[in-house]
């Protein structure tokens, strides 16, 4: 896999992008079945519709990575798959379609031929990227301890069952 510059903030050249390109992400909403671009925020409780509402968008593994690679200035959509690499044409432009509808990503059509459509982060995408940025540093100094825990969970219920 090769692995995009922008994304060695993370230092995935360690191998902390590998696995992350390449599972499925089962059970959310960018499963075929579940992924349009959700409106329906009121699944969250009270006080957590907000939170809830942005966490939906910002919190899946795809716009992570997006909001990534725009950091370092404005892409093509060809460059945003080859980039990440494992996702689908259809991934890709509805993680694009809600990161612009929640005002995270610009897209600029060019007129020319072939049309050239550019994807850009907006004053509050470039916002995102510090916290973002937290969030993969502390998967990469955590994820040895997470698959650990993970195989002892795993080997407690298999002795269990």
């Amino acid at each position: 896999m090769v692995i995009a510059p922008e994304l060695l903030v993370w230092n995935c050249y360690r191998g902390s992008l590998n696995d992350w390109g390449n599972r499925p992400q089962g059970g959310t909403f960018l499963e075929p079945e579940n992924n349009a671009v959700t409106r329906d925020h009121d699944r969250f409780p009270g006080g957590c519709q907000a939170v809830g509402g942005v966490l939906s968008r910002i919190g899946d593994k795809w716009s992570v990575l997006v909001v990534m690679l725009l950091a370092g200035g404005p892409k093509r959509f060809s460059e945003l798959k080859r980039a990440i690499g494992s996702i689908s044409q259809r991934m890709l432009t509805l993680t694009l379609r809600g990161l612009e509808r929640d005002g995270l990503v610009t897209r600029t059509v060019t007129p020319t031929i072939p049309p050239r459509v550019d994807y850009e982060l907006t004053e509050l995408g470039h916002s995102l990227c510090g916290p973002v940025r937290s969030i993969g540093d502390w998967a990469f100094d955590n994820h040895m301890r997470i698959e650990a825990a993970r195989r002892s969970y795993d080997e407690r219920q298999e002795s269990a069952g």
